[in-house]
C-alpha cells in the first residue's frame, strides 16, 4: 500500500524553492549537453532540409520552406527537452537511491509537481530560444503573433514536462524510460508536422495527424509566427489546454498517492 507524500506543516518553510533550484541547477551545470547539443541538432536539420528543399517547396502560398521549418524545429527541441528533464532526473534518483532525500523534507505533492514541471519548462524554453536566435541567420521573418507563440510554447513544454514526470514515476529502469521515449515520444513528435504541412498528406494520414496532440502544439506555435495554420488556433489551444489539464490532474493523483515513491 502506498502512502502520500508529506504535506508541508503550517508555518514550516516550503521546500519548493530548493527543489526548483536543484532541478534548474541540474541541467544548467551540464548546459553543453542539455542546451547546446539540442540546438546543434536542430541547426543541422535546418541546414540539411533547407539546402535540399528551399527552392522546391513553399507552404501556405507565401511562406518559404526554411521559415516554415524553424518553428517546427523549435517546438520539436522544446518538447524533447522538456520531457527529458524530469524523466531523467527521477530515474537517476531512483537508480542511484537518492530519491529518498527529495522525499524526506516536508514538501507537498503539489510543490513536488510544480518544481519538476517548471524546471522542465525553463529548459524547454531555453533550448527553443537558442534555436530561434541561431535560426535568425537563415531567416528573419517577423513573428506576427508573439503572444500566441508564447502561450503555445509554455503549454506545450508543460505537457511534455508532465509526461516526463509520469514516465519518471512509472519507470523503474533506464530501459523502460527508453521504451517510452522511442515508441511514444519520438514517433508522436516526428509525425506532428515538424517538417511538413499535414495538408500535403493523403486523407488517411491527415486524419491520423489530427488525433496526435503534438500536432496541435506545433500548428498553434506556427500560427504565432505566420498568422496562418492548418487548423484554427483556437481549436489547437483548446486541445493543448485540455491535454495539459488532464495530464496535470493524473500526475497530481499519482504524486498524491505516493505511487512508486513510498511503499
Amino acid at each position: 500500500m502506498t502512502a502520500p507524500l508529506l504535506t508541508a506543516r503550517p508555518g514550516a518553510g516550503s521546500g519548493f524553492p530548493t527543489l526548483l533550484g536543484k532541478e534548474l541547477l541540474r541541467f544548467w551545470k551540464v548546459s553543453f549537453q542539455t542546451i547546446a547539443a539540442p540546438v546543434i541538432t536542430a541547426v543541422l536539420y535546418l541546414v540539411i532540409f533547407a539546402q535540399v528543399l528551399q527552392d522546391r517547396i513553399q507552404v501556405y502560398g507565401t511562406v518559404p520552406y526554411t521559415a516554415f521549418l524553424i518553428p517546427g524545429l523549435m517546438m520539436m527541441s522544446m518538447l524533447q527537452n522538456a520531457f527529458a528533464n524530469p524523466s531523467s532526473s527521477l530515474i537517476q534518483s531512483r537508480v542511484t537511491g537518492n530519491l529518498v532525500f527529495v522525499l524526506l523534507p516536508p514538501i507537498s505533492h503539489r510543490e513536488f509537481f510544480s518544481a519538476y514541471v517548471l524546471a522542465a519548462i525553463v529548459r524547454g524554453l531555453a533550448v527553443g530560444t537558442c534555436v530561434w536566435l541561431v535560426s535568425l541567420y537563415f531567416s528573419t521573418m517577423p513573428i506576427k503573433h508573439p503572444l500566441w507563440a508564447m502561450v503555445f510554447a509554455f503549454l506545450s513544454c508543460g505537457i511534455m514536462a508532465i509526461l516526463g514526470l509520469i514516465a519518471g514515476l512509472t519507470s523503474e529502469k533506464f530501459d523502460q524510460l527508453a521504451a517510452f521515449q522511442n515508441f511514444l515520444i519520438m514517433p508522436a513528435t516526428f509525425l506532428s508536422g515538424v517538417f511538413y504541412s499535414v495538408h500535403t498528406l493523403p486523407p488517411f494520414w491527415q486524419l491520423v495527424s489530427h488525433w496526435n496532440p503534438l500536432f496541435y502544439t506545433i500548428d498553434g506555435f506556427r500560427y504565432g509566427f505566420f498568422g496562418v495554420a492548418d487548423v484554427s488556433p483556437w481549436q489547437s489551444l483548446a486541445v493543448v489546454a485540455g491535454v495539459f489539464t488532464l495530464l496535470a490532474t493524473y500526475a497530481l493523483r499519482l504524486l498524491g498517492s505516493g505511487y512508486k515513491l513510498r511503499t
